[in-house]
């Protein structure tokens, strides 16, 4: 793409951007979509925050078809199963993947506000805050956009979510938004993936393993993710504003 098409689009305004790509894009396929922001909107200035979970491996096939090395980042809580680390290192290598970065907590404030790492048990706030929030703006930091994984069928505030959004500064690319869980499905069988080893154990959506657990039949995907608590969402996709003061 010419150099002045790029500099063009980088200065519309961002309801103006979002109201274009949107309504070009609402209906179209993750691929086309993912083309469009990899190789004609965001080019080098695009990454993907992937926790490496029950669904990612679809997304990253995806983007492996367009560009393997991608800059791809991955949130080392340090608090992941090991069942996880083990699924990323499998599709890393299957993919071929050679842009995924593992972005660690500040271990300087780790010491002085989780030293026995167990914040989580009182304050699920503070505790994705050190190991995700706080990391991940420096980690987006050269990049105008982030690819995300969530879908509607996610439920909660997931269920009205556009394709393209503009939140703290940055563009959010959503290309499986209009997914059902059939298709993430249909996608795994027909490429032959390798699936996260906890979703035949009754995960159908992971994070760290204190605040993860199996869901019965018929709840909620996302209904073993703090269980038994209001909150819903780590933080990295609540506006700024909207975060719980935690520190």
């Amino acid at each position: 793409m010419p150099y002045g098409d790029i500099i063009a689009r980088n200065a519309e305004a961002p309801e103006i951007r979002l109201e274009r790509l949107n309504t070009e894009l609402r209906d179209a396929s993750a691929q086309t979509v993912l083309r469009v922001a990899m190789v004609r909107e965001w080019p080098e200035s695009l990454t993907y925050v992937s926790s490496f979970g029950a669904e990612s491996v679809a997304m990253l096939a995806l983007i492996a078809d367009v560009d393997p090395s991608l800059p791809i980042v991955f949130l080392d809580t340090g608090m992941h199963f090991p069942q996880t680390l083990d699924h990323r290192d499998e599709v890393i290598e299957r993919l071929g993947l050679t842009g995924v970065r593992s972005i660690p907590p500040s271990e300087t404030e780790r010491k002085v506000l989780d030293p026995k790492n167990d914040l989580w048990k009182t304050d699920t706030d503070a505790c994705c805050a050190l190991r995700k929030v706080r990391p991940l703006e420096p980690a987006l930091e050269g990049f105008s956009a982030w690819i995300t994984g969530r879908k509607r069928f996610h439920g909660g505030a997931r269920m009205s979510l556009p394709v393209f959004e503009f939140a703290n500064g940055r563009y959010k690319v959503n290309p499986l938004a209009n997914w059902t869980p059939e298709d993430v499905e249909l996608m795994i069988k027909q490429r032959n993936l390798p699936r996260h080893p906890l979703v035949s154990q009754g995960y159908p959506s992971i994070g760290c393993w204190p605040c993860t657990k199996p869901v019965a039949e018929g709840e909620d995907v996302r209904a073993g993710r703090w269980a038994g608590q209001a909150k819903t969402e780590c933080g990295l996709h609540v506006d700024k504003n909207e975060r719980p003061r935690v520190f």
